[in-house]
């Protein structure tokens, strides 16, 4: 057994962290030599104990190293472990660095422009129109933008992304044979075609918990030099990523929002707190980190589609989901906010947000900056 492959390994133990597997091979001096020790031997490790040690003493590894690698190599996805020169440069230093990353796409080597897009899962108009702004306007700068594929600000921060044409990375709080939500499956589809990568640190097919989110909260504040939080109750996991952000050393900033809305109140505490600077556009944050602001070809100042792109013929709309159908159906002649949608089919923001996005990638449908929804008229 090499190293990598012991790496890879130990991280599909579950109760093997990255402090758990420092001490295991601090006392057999590496990853393959813990696999030669008996469980009375392993026990003796400070932090194992008796449980976790027969659990790695028992573990079928070559067969569940074979399929898990197969289980890999069909999808599509690369397996990269501290072994690896491939493995972000930017993650060793965190404290509690993921053992392996599993990639899909092309990843970033995740220089010093790389920018964390966080918030809510449930936000509001203002929300999504700052979150699409912001977005928009670090895409021109040149920044790749990392999320984490939730609902809400993820959603909109990995779409706008790919319709600005730029490199986007989402982190998952699954294996990558788990996507959630699955009406992001598309949009991770999308992501990997349009040059950025869906990573996660977690085998395969290992389900999303509520423990796995903050796991996955920390590599999305550690591959970015920046955190910006745009919208973020107090409950909000964006304030779990900015907090983390903080403790590894990078700048956070925050959108203020209207102080009567409890979606805004995580975003005005780290303002308050200190933690975080107020930013009202990504110049602000440019300014702030002493960076002038350089646009991409193609890219008008506050993230501007490009003038050459043609909308698809309207009419065209056989290949639609069932719920971009209905959305659709329900623009007939009709102009809607967000929140009408949500009224109107029943479903939660985040969701309908994710759909609306791919009609705008399809060129069906588009909004202006009062967040209102309309179809695109049919091109001649």
């Amino acid at each position: 057994m090499l190293d990598r492959e012991a790496c890879i390994v130990l991280n599909m133990i579950s109760g093997v962290g990255y402090v758990k597997y420092t001490a295991l091979c601090d006392e057999f001096g590496s990853p393959a030599g813990v696999f030669r020790r008996s469980a009375r031997e392993l026990m003796h490790v400070p932090g194992i104990g008796e449980t976790l040690a027969v659990k790695i003493a028992e573990f079928d590894w070559e067969g569940e190293l074979a399929r898990e690698l197969e289980l890999a190599d069909k999808a599509g996805v690369r397996v990269i472990t501290l072994f690896d020169e491939a493995y972000p440069a930017v993650l060793r230093n965190l404290y509690d660095p993921p053992l392996c990353l599993y990639v899909r796409g092309r990843l970033p080597e995740f220089p010093e422009y790389a920018v964390a897009v966080v918030g809510s899962r449930r936000m509001s108009d203002y929300g999504a129109r700052m979150t699409r702004q912001i977005t928009a306007e670090a895409v021109a700068a040149g920044y790749t933008v990392v999320s984490g594929l939730a609902y809400g600000v993820d959603t909109v921060a990995h779409g706008m992304t790919v319709e600005q044409g730029g490199c986007t990375v989402a982190v998952l709080g699954g294996g990558l044979m788990r996507i959630h939500p699955q009406e992001n499956v598309p949009l991770a589809r999308r992501i990997v075609e349009a040059g950025g990568a869906v990573i996660s640190e977690f085998p395969m097919n290992f389900p999303v918990s509520r423990t796995s989110f903050p796991r996955r909260n920390r590599i999305v504040a550690g591959l970015a030099r920046l955190t910006i939080v745009t919208e973020a109750g107090i409950g909000s996991g964006a304030l779990i990523t900015a907090r983390l952000a903080l403790d590894n050393g990078r700048d956070v900033f925050a959108v203020p929002g209207h102080a009567d809305n409890p979606q805004a109140q995580g975003c005005h505490q780290l303002i308050k707190e200190g933690a975080a600077g107020l930013i009202e556009n990504f110049s602000d944050v440019l300014n702030a980190i002493g960076v002038g602001f350089g646009y991409l070809p193609g890219l008008a100042p506050g993230g501007a589609a490009n003038e050459d792109a043609v909308p698809y013929d309207s009419s065209s709309v056989g290949d639609l989901p069932p719920e971009a159908r209905e959305i659709w159906k329900l623009l007939d002649g009709r102009e809607l906010s967000l929140d009408l949608l949500a009224e109107e089919t029943g479903r939660e923001t985040g969701a309908l947000l994710s759909t609306l996005m791919m009609l705008e990638m399809k060129l069906l449908v588009e909004h202006g900056s009062d967040m209102v929804y309309r179809r695109i008229p049919r091109r001649p």
